[in-house]
């Protein structure tokens, strides 16, 4: 299905607006003129209403619609968009330009923005956030606000909105918090569950605390991170590579405050000036195929740079993904109050 599936005429009659609204099975239409701009939005409830008035089923849809809707620009993320539809209660949220034409639209199943993926997650929430000092004495460093939402809402949100329906959360240092703030994810349409580790089981071992070995590649990340990586498209990145296991990457760039000397023998070659030194770093996010998570030993420690250098060693291929997006790892009170700015 596509989104002109959902689009009718303004003069389009109530009964036809029905059998729209049967044939998609969206509870929705979208009100549109030529040139496609959202004049109004129908759901089944409007058409309900209206009949129980009295109304006549030839009635133009534009008359009995919601003219008063919401939208948003096509700047609004996936995961910035399910919070407001889950927030408000709203089924659908449509995606208009500058001009108001009709371009895209969110839904809370993401029907038309995302196909549901096979793919589970899991997010290492355990931490203690020692680093930030007294802002984790009494909360878990992935529930710190950031704007409106602790960092750990973020996440499942940017999980949910890219298809993924099942989250592992784990979690040890203050857990029965982070447990009473999702409990079973269905306010957020996911379905979460719980790793406990009894004892530090290092950044993978928590993998093997999982109920069941994953059917397809497992999504791991870390439980501090604000990212607006695209999911969906490293899931394709790892699939497309046949890789055993995959790796975000970001650039991080050091400038050396000095000139530096380049040298041959007992000569100096050349100077640079305060040189850049450019890095791809680890950025706290993975994609393991099912044969390199049943590699991670059963509640026993293992950390994740460990399993991926033993993939290495034995020549299995490990893709590297040079991510674009923006990426924030909320480990310092400096970057926390950067990112609170921010967010």
């Amino acid at each position: 299905m596509v989104i002109d599936d959902l689009v009718v005429a303004p003069d389009t009659s109530l009964l036809e607006t029905m059998r729209v609204i049967d044939r998609t099975g969206m509870e929705v239409a979208l009100v549109a003129d030529a040139e496609r701009r959202l004049l109004a939005i129908a759901t089944d409830g409007d058409i309900r209403r209206a009949i129980i008035a009295g109304q006549p089923l030839s009635v133009p849809i534009l008359n009995i619609a919601n003219r008063r809707f919401t939208a948003v620009g096509p700047e609004v993320s996936r995961q910035e968009a399910l919070a407001r539809m889950i927030e408000r209660g709203f089924a659908c949220l449509p995606v208009i330009d500058g001009e108001g034409r009709l371009i895209d639209l969110h839904t809370l199943t993401g029907t038309l923005v995302v196909t549901k993926s096979e793919s589970w997650a899991v997010v290492m929430a355990g931490g203690k956030g020692e680093r930030l000092g007294e802002l984790t004495q009494a909360i878990p460093k992935p529930m710190l606000p950031i704007g409106d939402k602790p960092i750990l809402e973020r996440i499942v949100l940017h999980l949910a909105g890219h298809g993924i329906r099942r989250i592992f959360l784990s979690v040890n240092h203050y857990g029965r918090m982070i447990e009473d703030h999702f409990g079973d994810g269905r306010r957020w349409l996911v379905r979460i569950d719980y790793l406990w580790e009894e004892r530090p089981l290092g950044t993978a071992g928590a993998l093997g605390l999982l109920p069941e070995p994953p059917r397809a590649p497992l999504v791991v990340m870390n439980g501090d991170l604000l990212t607006a990586i695209n999911i969906s498209r490293l899931l394709a990145f790892h699939r497309a590579g046949e890789f055993a296991a995959t790796m975000a990457l970001r650039e991080h760039k050091v400038q050396v405050p000095f000139g530096v000397a380049e040298v041959e023998g007992h000569r100096v070659a050349r100077l640079v000036e305060k040189p850049s030194l450019h890095y791809r770093i680890n950025a706290g996010i993975y994609v393991l195929s099912p044969a390199a998570v049943a590699r991670v030993p059963r509640r026993q420690p293992c950390n994740m740079t460990d399993l991926i250098a033993g993939l290495l060693a034995d020549q299995l291929p490990v893709g590297a993904y040079h991510m674009q997006e923006t990426w924030n790892d909320i480990g310092l009170p400096d970057e926390f109050a950067r990112a609170q700015r921010q967010g």
